[in-house]
C-alpha cells in the first residue's frame, strides 16, 4: 500500500472523506506532521492507493486501516478519519478495539446515515452530473471565507482547494459507490465502544455537507466521548484551520499516551472510559 508517513511522536492515522485522495488533505497532513506521527492513505480503490486486499466494499476501507498500522509496525494509534473517513474510523474502532488507542472524528458520517434528495440525484448518473456536482461546491465558499477571515483570503484559500481538486481528481463512480456502501452499515457493531472518542464538529450555520447535529450522533451514542467545536468553519475546519485541528488532534492524541503510561505504571489504577 502507497503509506504516507510522516512526523514523529504520538502516532495518528488520518483517514481521507468520500472523495478518496489523501492529497485533499495536504494541510492537515502537513500540520499534523509538524505535532505527530501521521500516517495516511487514498482509500483502498483509488488507483494510487496501491492496496491489496482481500476484503471488499466497506471491509476494505476498514481493513486498510489494519494493514497501515501493520505497515507501520504500530501496534495501536489514535485513528482519525474525516467526514466519510469518520465512519471508517468507528467502525475500525468497533471491530479492533485493541489497535485502537483513540478516536477523532471530524465532522464525521453518522452511521445512521442515508441518502438525501441531493445525493439521489447525483447518484443517478455519476460521470454525467459530476460537472453540476463540482458547481454545486461553491456553495462552500462562505465557510471557506469564514475559516479564511475576509473575502480576498477566502478566495485565494478556495483557489488553492480547488487547484489540488485539479491536480488529484476524484473518480465520480468511486464516490457513488461509497455513499451506497455507507447506508448498509450496521450500527448495532459500534455499541458498547469504550476507547477515548474526539468528536470535532465546526458551526452549524457554516456545515452545507454532514451538518453537526448528525456528527453529534456519536456523542449521544457514546456518552464519554468529547465534543469540541472547531470555530469559524464547517465540513472542511480540519483543512481550512489545519493547524487548530492538529491542535485538538495531538492534544488528545498526547494525553491518550499519557493516560496509556500511567496505567501501564500502575495496572491498579488502570483507567476506565465510560
Amino acid at each position: 500500500m502507497n503509506l504516507i508517513d510522516l512526523g514523529t511522536g504520538p502516532p495518528v492515522v488520518l483517514i481521507p472523506g468520500i472523495q478518496g485522495r489523501w492529497e485533499w488533505m495536504k494541510p492537515t497532513v502537513q500540520a499534523l506532521a509538524a505535532r505527530c506521527r501521521v500516517l495516511t492513505f487514498s482509500l483502498a480503490d483509488e488507483p494510487t492507493a496501491g492496496a491489496d486486499l482481500e476484503a471488499i466494499g466497506f471491509d476494505a476501507y476498514v481493513a486498510q486501516v489494519r494493514q497501515a498500522l501493520d505497515q507501520a509496525r504500530l501496534e495501536r494509534a489514535v485513528i482519525c478519519g474525516m467526514s466519510y473517513g469518520g465512519l471508517i474510523a468507528a467502525a475500525f474502532a468497533a471491530r479492533h478495539p485493541e489497535r485502537v488507542s483513540g478516536l477523532v472524528l471530524a465532522s464525521a458520517l453518522p452511521p445512521s446515515w442515508q441518502l438525501n434528495e441531493r445525493a439521489r440525484f447525483y447518484l443517478r448518473a455519476p460521470r454525467l452530473l459530476a460537472p453540476l456536482f463540482c458547481l454545486a461546491s461553491l456553495r462552500l465558499y462562505p465557510e471557506i471565507a469564514s475559516a479564511s477571515r475576509g473575502r480576498w483570503a477566502g478566495a485565494m484559500a478556495a483557489a488553492r482547494m480547488g487547484a489540488r481538486a485539479i491536480r488529484y481528481p476524484f473518480h465520480p463512480t468511486h464516490m457513488a459507490r461509497r455513499a451506497r456502501l455507507a447506508t448498509e452499515i450496521d450500527d448495532s457493531t459500534l455499541d458498547g465502544l469504550r476507547v477515548p472518542v474526539l468528536v470535532v464538529t465546526g458551526e452549524d450555520a457554516l456545515d452545507m455537507v454532514v451538518p453537526p447535529r448528525l456528527t453529534m450522533e456519536y456523542v449521544r451514542r457514546w456518552p464519554h466521548a468529547r465534543h469540541a467545536v472547531l470555530a469559524r468553519t464547517g465540513h472542511l475546519g480540519a483543512v481550512t484551520r489545519a493547524a487548530e485541528f492538529a491542535g485538538l488532534v495531538t492534544s488528545f492524541a498526547q494525553q491518550v499516551a499519557d493516560d496509556e503510561e500511567r496505567a501501564s505504571q500502575h495496572p491498579s489504577q488502570r483507567r476506565h472510559v465510560g
